[in-house]
């Protein structure tokens, strides 16, 4: 049986490399990520991907993953974060940053603790940062999320210790390195190997912490811990001068509308893949199925509160009586539909009055399966069939 490591975040940057040096240390690596590794970049045959969204995780998945014995290697590398001031955040940014570098990344340690727990020899690690152990102004949100990490698992190294087990969860704290597209360039797999060494290195030595190049900053750590506030005035200027402050959001919106009645799974996909292509999905609700010449069975306010409570809406809005109009109240990145809309003379107006507005239309395609339509005419048909029972009766 093929001893197996698994890497979550491991298409790019550092999670890549250490996929690389885990393969060729023997290890056959299941790389977890939101896209695809390029092959070129991966011993052919000694990996495999899958999916993997930590705004959206697939629990069952880890929970397999963590209950396969051949599994004896976990590394989490996924995170993201911004340069620039607070204010500039919008509240659904602030979500996602702390679910992907803090919540998702707990939760999966904890779905893997068993094997962590063990007597038997389990290898872990987390990208942290330095942002997480020292103030970090103009990153503040990004640092909050490293040091509920960091700080998570400094205490849980200590009571994995007091078990009795040798097995450490490793927090990896590195200040800015290059060779990985975080940062806004390329992968640079040569460049990234030393550091991938470095982390292999601790990790299979049971390391609670690594900070790279330590004795290049101790002296920073030193200076924040006996003068935090100088040291805050300096980091904070010293980043509005590197000229990597970023106030524009990367949050991208999306919006889509329909009438939702007689909610079903079909609805659920389309708002599970709506949102896997957004940050933030806005749901205009039709107060009547009448622009589709359709009788709508439950009432309007009753399917604006069955659609808000679907956790992949952030906001729910009557719709308005065309999606062009919805843009000049929500300014939408994204606007979403089926298919059979496409070349419709109405989106064909939309795409033209879009074009300019850096909006793209993405057109869904109609999978088979329940139908609201179908359903409407099962519950009509019983509805005539119980009438003349009735009918009969008397």
């Amino acid at each position: 049986m093929d001893k197996k490591a698994v890497i979550i975040g491991g298409s790019n940057g550092i999670g890549l490399a250490l996929a690389n040096k885990l393969i060729d240390k023997g290890y056959y690596a299941v790389i977890l990520d939101k896209c695809e590794p390029e092959s070129v970049s991966l011993t052919s045959g000694k990996f495999e991907y899958q999916y993997c969204n930590l705004l959206d995780l697939d629990h069952e998945m880890i929970s397999s993953l963590a209950s396969d014995p051949s599994v004896g290697v976990l590394m989490i590398t996924a995170g993201f974060g911004r340069v620039a001031d607070f204010e500039y955040f919008l509240p659904v940014e602030i979500r996602n940053m702390m679910t992907v570098n803090a919540t998702s990344t707990i939760e999966i340690l904890r779905l893997f603790y068993e094997r962590i727990l063990s007597k038997d020899e389990f290898y872990c690690g987390v990208m942290g940062s330095i942002a997480g152990l020292i103030s970090s102004p103009c990153c503040a949100l990004y640092a909050a999320s490293k040091a509920a990490v960091c700080r998570f698992i400094e205490s849980v190294d200590i009571e994995l210790e007091v078990f009795g087990t040798s097995n450490r969860i490793l927090c990896v704290a590195p200040t800015s390195f290059s060779g990985s597209k975080f940062y806004g360039g390329e992968n640079d797999l040569s460049s990234l190997s030393p550091l991938a060494d470095e982390i292999m290195s601790h990790m299979f030595s049971h390391s609670s912490l690594f900070i790279p190049n330590y004795y290049k900053v101790k002296e920073t750590i030193k200076w924040y811990q006996d003068y935090p506030h100088e040291y805050g005035l300096h980091s904070y200027d010293y980043k509005c001068s590197s000229g990597r402050i970023n106030h524009t959001s990367p949050v991208k919106v999306g919006y889509l509308s329909g009438t939702f009645d007689l909610f079903h799974v079909g609805h659920l996909n389309l708002l599970r893949r709506a949102k896997a292509e957004c940050d933030y999905l806005i749901v205009g609700v039709h107060e009547s199925g009448a622009w589709k010449g359709k009788e709508t069975f439950i009432p309007f306010e009753e399917r604006m509160a069955v659609v808000g409570a679907c956790k992949y809406v952030d906001k729910v809005v009557k719709s308005c009586t065309e999606d062009s109009d919805a843009w000049a109240l929500w300014h939408f990145d994204k606007l979403f539909v089926g298919s059979d809309y496409k070349g419709s003379e109405r989106f064909q107006r939309y795409e033209e009055f879009f074009k300019d507005k850096g909006v793209e239309i993405v057109y869904f395609p109609y999978t088979e399966g329940t139908s609201s339509t179908e359903i409407r005419k099962t519950v009509l048909l019983k509805t005539k069939d119980i009438d003349l029972a009735d009918k009969t009766e008397d």
